[in-house]
């Protein structure tokens, strides 16, 4: 049975009805289910792209963003439970990683169900601290400079003060999730697990992504792009080919 509002948290690109795996992606701070909606044209056919649409942003854009990452996961999970009839990956990029991890962790407990593989990119292992200071507190004109400094906020965004102000409380809601983020250890998940990084991405160095592999007890790969924190975008179709050939040797298993 669906949970009250399931539909909120997922959109798909190009539904399959016949798909072979669904892959949920979980976006990175501030953004929203937009990001993968281009991403189902360069993956595997067989596999239906279901991206997750938080609160605070496109069409939830009235709710007010989740600022917990338990409590996040939790509701997705809740959302989730209905989409599990058919196997399934996880993707999330930075904050996104992060969601990803504990959402195939909580699919672990709560359903007995564990993803085919999860992906994630942009993001340390979960047991690394986080080396620079908190920032979701900050005033307004250091909090946006620091979120700058990460590359990744679209210039239409910086340049309108309205839609500036409107996403404001789901970026630093989504900063609070990666901040104040409490990692608790557990048994590795028994799915291959493959991590991807920026070469010049100072918030995940390959060298902090690289220690993913504790978090697994299958296989493990790290794939190493050129870029910052955002190569997923400016190293677009390497990783997206890499990531199909990978979807596509998943499916094929």
């Amino acid at each position: 049975m669906k949970s009250p509002g399931a539909d909120l948290w997922f959109s798909a690109p190009r539904p399959i009805d016949q798909a072979k795996l669904r892959l949920f992606c979980l976006p990175y701070a501030g953004g929203g289910a937009q990001v993968f909606r281009s991403w189902a044209a360069d993956l595997p056919d067989s596999v239906e792209v279901v991206a997750v649409q938080l609160p605070g942003r496109e069409q939830r854009i009235r709710e007010p963003a989740i600022p917990e990452l338990p409590r996040l996961v939790d509701e997705i999970a809740t959302a989730l439970e209905s989409r599990l009839d058919r196997p399934f990956a996880l993707y999330g990029h930075s904050m996104g990683a992060l969601l990803a991890f504990e959402l195939a962790r909580e699919c672990r407990r709560r359903f007995s169900q564990t993803p085919r593989q999860l992906f994630v990119s942009g993001s340390r292992a979960p047991h690394l601290p986080d080396p620079d200071p908190p920032i979701h507190q900050l005033p307004e004109k250091e909090f946006l400079e620091q979120v700058v400094k990460l590359n990744g906020t679209p210039e239409e965004v910086l340049q309108s003060r309205e839609l500036l102000q409107l996403l404001l409380p789901t970026l630093r809601a989504d900063f609070s999730v990666c901040e104040t983020y409490e990692f608790r250890d557990d048994a590795p998940l028994a799915c291959p697990l493959t991590a991807s990084a920026g070469l010049e991405d100072p918030k995940a160095l390959p060298e902090q992504t690289e220690p993913w592999e504790e978090y697994t007890s299958a296989t493990f790969h790290l794939r190493l792009f050129p870029g910052d924190h955002f190569f997923i975008d400016s190293s677009r179709k390497a990783f997206l080919g890499q990531f199909a050939n990978e979807l596509t040797g998943l499916v094929r298993g």
